[in-house]
């Protein structure tokens, strides 16, 4: 029987042991390597390809988010679950954006995180069942205020470059940056975003950038 290989990365040695001994006590689960930090994570990611890698988001020298970045940029062919404490839409909003495949809470039953990882691996997304009801209540605020045309304005071209990058979950500095425009600027068409949308903040101007699916 082929065995789905694991990737976790974990700042905590505990937490990477523990949930070891859990994983592998199934017959198709092995877990191959364990990461301390994204650094460590997206090395070991680069050299073995595990089927399937759980991140945290809170790691040191690089951050889990960091290290999502950086393997889909790079087209890893892995599949990154998140496994987090963090229950707020923000960091759900960001790692969906960034390509992780699924999203599991630290508190999770065994068996939640174990049917994530049999779920990705096979090629579809998994997010666990509360933060899913959540998903979906965004998703239908943001439906219903774009039936109201008469509040949405056009965005200029600049502004749409904006909105990609929000959506990419990056933070106003890093957005200057990538646009060589001042953070001032940037704050001024995050702004200017928000009441043209109608979005009271980034995670929803995320959402309707990635369900108009707006490209420069």
């Amino acid at each position: 029987m082929y065995k789905i290989k694991v990737l976790i990365a974990d700042d905590h040695s505990l937490m990477r042991q523990g949930l070891k001994q859990i994983l592998e006590l199934e017959n198709d689960i092995e877990v191959i390597a364990q990461a301390s930090n994204g650094t460590e994570a997206v090395k070991l990611a680069r050299e073995l390809q595990p089927d399937v890698i759980l991140m945290d988001i809170n790691m040191p020298e690089v951050s889990g988010l960091q290290a999502i970045k950086e393997l889909k940029e790079r087209k890893s062919p892995s599949r990154i679950i998140v496994l987090t404490i963090h229950e707020d839409r923000e960091y759900l909003f960001k790692t969906l954006q960034m390509g992780a495949e699924g999203y599991v809470l630290k508190d999770a039953e065994p068996s939640v995180l174990i049917e994530a990882i049999r779920t990705v691996y096979k090629g579809q997304n998994y997010i666990q069942s509360n933060m899913t009801t959540e998903l979906v209540k965004e998703f239908n605020r943001v439906t219903l205020r774009d039936k109201d045309k008469g509040e949405k304005k056009k965005l200029t071209a600049r502004e749409i470059e904006v909105l990609e990058l929000i959506a990419e979950g990056m933070i106003n500095k890093e957005i200057a940056k990538q646009l060589y425009i001042s953070e001032k600027t940037v704050k001024n068409h995050v702004s200017n975003i928000f009441k043209k949308l109608n979005v009271s903040d980034r995670t929803q101007a995320a959402i309707y950038a990635f369900k108009h699916n707006i490209k420069s």
